[in-house]
């Protein structure tokens, strides 16, 4: 049996707005098609690491790689307070046991949960108040903000698992990947992973509102060279503007010709369903 320092996650410990749970497999394909051995004298640069769970499978899956992990929303500090937030999944829990499960709440119930709140004087992260009291999809970047919402009861019913080991080996930076992106640019054994936030869709679930615009997907493809794997959706135009960058040679244009794709089909409860893109060259 697997100890606790070198556990699989196939999930990111807490939730996370667009993990790329359901593409690991996938993701593992392509590492092992790039990388053909332990990883040794390689570096994997998770540029967007998001929930850590590319950097986790990296190097659970290349071990002698350098994984980093570019932490820009700060979710490794929600990590190190999980003992807290399940503290208060049980108040809430117990304050909702006689309530519906999925109705939204009364006025009354509404205010009991937001003075339980306000009473826990520990950490309170927005982003998991949000999974257990919005509706399906709905993002906050505070809990103040979170008060202006009608609640439903979605509390989770059980305790979230400790996340020792989940980021055991992997150097975890927080940059911006124009500035992380460069540093390595040369090394012909550095793999980029790239995951962005995807242009013309909502990103309340990220830290800040200029976190990634027209300007900065501009700037990522100027930065990008193979090796990379590039995540995308058709959320957004990613797959249809590398087609038309490389009809008309336009700037990087040679870093996407021969690109190879896996597609996968995704649906969710309240977008329905698209199309999520892995493009990588090697």
């Amino acid at each position: 049996m697997a100890t606790q320092s070198n556990k699989h996650f196939t999930q990111a410990p807490l939730p996370f707005i667009g993990q790329k749970r359901m593409f690991l497999n996938q993701f593992k394909s392509v590492l092992n098609d790039i990388i053909v051995n332990d990883g040794e004298d390689w570096t994997v640069v998770d540029a967007f690491g998001g929930s850590g769970l590319l950097s986790h499978t990296a190097k659970q899956l290349k071990q002698k790689a350098r994984v980093i992990y570019n932490d820009f929303d700060g979710y490794a500090e929600r990590l190190n307070h999980i003992d807290d937030i399940n503290r208060l999944r049980a108040i809430l829990s117990k304050l909702l046991v006689n309530y519906p499960r999925q109705k939204r709440l009364d006025i009354a119930t509404r205010h009991k949960v937001i003075n339980a709140i306000e009473s826990f004087d520990s950490y309170k992260d927005p982003h998991i108040l949000c999974s257990w009291l919005l509706f399906s999809g709905q993002q906050v970047k505070s809990v103040k903000e979170l008060y202006r919402h009608g609640f439903y009861n979605c509390v989770r019913q059980s305790d979230y698992d400790e996340a020792e080991g989940y980021l055991e080996g992997v150097e975890v930076v927080n940059e911006s990947f124009s500035e992380l992106l460069p540093k390595f640019s040369a090394d012909k054994k550095a793999i980029f992973v790239l995951d962005p936030p995807y242009l013309c869709t909502h990103q309340e679930s990220y830290k800040q509102d200029s976190y990634f615009d027209l300007i900065n997907f501009l700037d990522l493809i100027r930065l990008t060279r193979p090796p990379y794997i590039f995540f995308s959706s058709t959320k957004s135009e990613f797959v249809r503007f590398v087609d038309w960058l490389i009809a008309t040679k336009g700037d990087n244009w040679q870093s996407f010709i021969d690109y190879k794709r896996i597609i996968v089909q995704t649906s969710t409860s309240y977008s329905g369903k698209y199309e999520d893109n892995l493009v990588y060259k090697s």
